[in-house]
């Protein structure tokens, strides 16, 4: 109730004071594990990628935010997850793992920190998809926070990671990475979503 009400507010606020559209949101399956990827140019950017589409996004978020009074229980309630500071916790890849394979949509920025200059992104969202067996849905946030700028969230379909399935390596782990990154990258220029 509480993730619905949210969303139905924000988007709201974020269509009329960032005019934010979005396009290809009918490539994210209906149902089964999803990790959503997307690039992280703003703290913004989390409602930007789940206030459009009608499945909830469960997050990671720093475990410092869950402390904070009526914050902390309100975040719970919205589906984030505690993560520590430094690096994930095996707590917090079971979590994530137990969130795809109940046929959730797991909500990732591979590129970690916010930044603008593209690069390459960690390894988590990968390495979730493939040991869970979930689909990856590439996303792309595109233009600026600035109020009555237009803005635009765009869905890729599905990467298709097939060939890496059976190769736990790390090599091939960085060439899956390389992949979901190279289809964010690529709405992010052209503002289209990607192909498989």
């Amino acid at each position: 109730m509480i993730y619905s009400i949210g969303r139905f507010l924000l988007n709201v606020i974020y269509t009329v004071i960032f005019r934010l559209e979005a396009s290809g949101r009918e490539n994210i399956p209906r149902e089964g594990g999803v990790v959503l990827c997307c690039n992280h140019i703003s703290n913004f950017d989390p409602p930007t990628l789940g206030i459009k589409i009608h499945r909830k996004i469960r997050f990671m978020a720093k475990s410092e935010l869950f402390e904070v009074p009526v914050f902390g229980p309100i975040l719970k309630e919205l589906g984030a997850f505690p993560v520590k500071r430094g690096g994930v916790s095996k707590d917090s890849i079971k979590t994530a793992l137990n969130i795809l394979r109940g046929g959730e949509v797991l909500g990732i920025f591979p590129q970690g920190s916010r930044h603008n200059d593209g690069g390459m992104g960690k390894k988590g969202a990968a390495s979730f998809a493939l040991r869970s067996g979930a689909a990856v849905v590439p996303a792309a946030v595109i233009g600026e926070y600035k109020p009555f700028r237009k803005m635009k969230i765009v869905y890729g379909e599905p990467v298709d990671l097939d060939e890496f399935r059976d190769d736990p390596s790390g090599e091939s782990l960085e060439r899956a990475t390389e992949k979901i990154m190279s289809k964010i990258d690529e709405m992010a220029r052209t503002g289209v979503p990607s192909k498989p």
